[in-house]
């Protein structure tokens, strides 16, 4: 027996549906959103990770089919790394610190740069914990850095909570700005 929704459960099911946000989305429901938004547009990612090293690229290559979307990703944990893979200047990073908005930036352009199909990449470096934190720059602190189609975005957020919680709403807040971006005319 089929039972019959009256008009308010219907009211109240599209209210629901409509007043879900990309931050109410789960990490995988991110990456298919991106993947989807990245195809359509006919574009390849590189991702650019530090503090995450890889969850980034490992929750976008979870999704079957990315190769045609997810060109590389590129983990450079070390201030080394990030000089040598990505090209990120040394005086950069010792005049501002590996989390910074100009080390972020840097690194979405390497990326870009390093990775010839990619049109679009994004970067992330902070301070996961349980060390390692200043009064500037406590543990939470992440600097994002996304590049599309030629423009580069980048942020500060401060995310509470031990080092997996800090690495898992890096790679959320990650994929959903990178959603927003990719959705914008």
């Amino acid at each position: 027996m089929v039972k019959a929704m009256d008009s308010s459960s219907t009211t109240t099911t599209a209210t629901t549906m409509a007043t879900t946000t990309l931050a109410d989305l789960d990490t995988p429901a991110l990456v298919v959103a991106a993947a989807g938004l990245l195809q359509k547009k006919g574009w390849m990612l590189a991702t650019a990770e530090s503090c995450t090293g890889g969850l980034i690229g490992a929750a976008c290559t979870e999704l079957a089919g990315s190769s045609a979307w997810f060109e590389r990703g590129f983990i450079t944990y070390s201030n080394e790394a990030k000089t040598e893979i990505l090209g990120v200047d040394a005086a950069l990073i010792a005049a501002n610190g590996a989390v910074s908005e100009p080390v972020a930036r840097a690194m979405a352009v390497g990326a870009i740069a390093h990775s010839a199909p990619s049109r679009v990449a994004l970067a992330v470096t902070g301070v996961a914990g349980p060390t390692g934190g200043t009064p500037d720059k406590p543990v939470g602190t992440v600097w994002f850095g996304w590049s599309v189609d030629g423009q580069v975005r980048t942020e500060r957020r401060r995310f509470d909570g031990d080092r997996a919680t800090v690495r898992a709403a890096t790679v959320h807040y990650a994929l959903q700005t990178l959603v927003e971006l990719l959705s914008a005319p």
